[in-house]
């Protein structure tokens, strides 16, 4: 399947493992790839415009870790695909690297095998498994709240990210209920941050998943949050905060920016406590996100002057330490319901977790 034209081949390509480039213009709508994932179209016209179209990988999930796909360059100084592999990646382990190459254990597109041989123009993309790294395991567990053969939901707890990245590959609640679950197409149908805890929904069937991601794309799901921070007496409740908020891949933190608002969270103060040993007033927050920015929440209550009890990030970015598992970032994903799209009836699901700041609290 060869999607982008000759001379028309955009430089940045690098999307996800199960994605490709494929012209637009000209064209009737596409129809939805298995599993229906919507096509996302951008460029502009004059000019050619693309939209991602899905790519199987050739490579089965492993371990509960998918395949890395990679794109190779179209010419070089490099003979073969596996003498670009080594100079890119040979820093790491080049004996690993000539190793799959001999096994088979890198594919094409079309599950064609990638030998030592292979020249370097041959193919566009290529899979190959990555040696993973030995992983501790982290002394956090997750339960499952439900599950059916469209969907798996999770109480995720703080400290296990929700998919893998950096450090955590195994140690992901993505690849743990993989193999918990003999699942390899789960995906998850939304994220939780490494340090919030919560519901967390996952797809387990390919072909009824793209109805369940749209109610998230159309704001069609009702999320509700509990945090513990500081209490202002001069803050007046309900209070909905509207900003506009940018988060950069290459700086750690979301940043609020002039501009017109494209986040937006309801806080309500639901209880107060008095801590006892330093004598601050703490409350129990309900927050109703309306939009799904990275780190919108923990933003939103630090620029209130409220930031969220135990949050290394917001409003002053802490030293990098190793997790204290006993003061877990006070932010649980409380609820989230919807009307199920495929049977129309209501749904809600429910976090069993409790924060540990203000405990025994509905």
């Amino acid at each position: 399947m060869q999607c982008l034209p000759a001379g028309h081949r955009p430089e940045n390509t690098n999307t996800s493992n199960a994605q490709q480039l494929c012209p637009w213009e000209g064209l009737p709508t596409p129809p939805l790839p298995r599993g229906g994932d919507v096509p996302a179209v951008f460029g502009t016209s004059p000019g050619p415009r693309y939209y991602l179209k899905v790519m199987k990988s050739p490579l089965p999930v492993r371990n509960g870790v998918n395949a890395t796909r990679m794109r190779m360059p179209e010419e070089g100084p490099w003979a073969t695909a596996m003498d670009y592999v080594l100079e890119k990646f040979g820093h790491v382990d080049p004996a690993g690297i000539v190793d799959r190459f001999e096994r088979g254990e890198v594919k094409a597109l079309g599950g064609e095998v990638l030998t030592p041989t292979t020249p370097l123009s041959e193919h566009l993309f290529i899979w190959y498994y990555r040696e993973l790294p030995v992983e501790d395991r982290l002394p956090v567990e997750l339960s499952i709240l439900h599950q059916d053969e469209n969907l798996v939901v999770v109480d995720k707890p703080h400290f296990l990210p929700t998919t893998p990245g950096g450090m955590y590959v195994q140690e992901s609640a993505l690849v743990r209920l993989r193999v918990l679950l003999d699942l390899p197409d789960l995906v998850p149908i939304h994220r939780l941050d490494r340090m919030t805890a919560g519901v967390l929904l996952f797809s387990a069937n390919p072909e009824t998943r793209g109805k369940y991601q749209l109610l998230f794309e159309k704001r069609r799901v009702e999320k509700t949050y509990r945090a513990v921070a500081p209490v202002r007496e001069e803050l007046e409740f309900p209070l909905v905060v509207r900003s506009r908020m940018v988060k950069s891949r290459t700086y750690l933190l979301a940043q609020e920016v002039a501009g017109e608002p494209n986040a937006e969270t309801r806080i309500e103060l639901m209880d107060t406590r008095v801590d006892a040993p330093s004598g601050q007033t703490f409350g129990l927050y309900d927050l109703q996100p309306h939009t799904g920015k990275t780190h919108q929440l923990r933003v939103h209550l630090a620029a209130q002057g409220i930031g969220i009890l135990n949050d290394t990030f917001y409003p002053v970015l802490q030293d990098q330490a190793p997790d204290d598992y006993t003061k877990p970032l006070q932010l649980l994903a409380r609820s989230i319901s919807f009307v199920d799209p495929l049977t129309h009836e209501p749904r809600r699901y429910s976090s069993k977790l409790e924060l540990a700041a203000f405990p025994n609290h509905a």
